[in-house]
């Protein structure tokens, strides 16, 4: 076994290649750059991504507050100082297991109307 770490963009990787055979879900978007570019989306809403090497979900809001309780993650802010409730970012070095969180937050995604 190898020691060398896994970095946030192979960590991604392998969460992507675990879900995208599951019902309408897809990656990324082509020809769209910026936002939600590289985000992995369930019947077209965003559901997980990576945001400055950080691992990004949408969870129910009380999910997300119960982590940031823990400390098992933080609220996500997109950049304009305004703390998303229902988006929790885990740090690339959390212990935090990445595909568990990526599956509730596809099932959460795809349950919302």
């Amino acid at each position: 076994m190898s020691d060398v770490p896994i970095t946030p963009d192979e960590r991604f990787a392998t969460i992507v290649e675990a879900v995208l055979g599951k019902p309408n879900v897809t990656f990324g978007s082509p020809g769209q750059t910026g936002f939600g570019a590289s985000a992995l989306k369930v019947n077209d809403k965003i559901f997980a991504m990576l945001v400055k090497q950080k691992f990004v979900v949408k969870l129910p809001r009380q999910r997300v507050d119960a982590l940031v309780a823990t400390g098992d993650g933080g609220r996500f802010d997109p950049g304009h100082g305004r703390l998303m409730k229902e988006w929790l970012t885990v740090e690339p070095t959390s212990d935090e297991d990445w595909l568990p969180l990526a599956l509730e937050a596809m099932e959460f995604v795809s349950s919302k109307r």
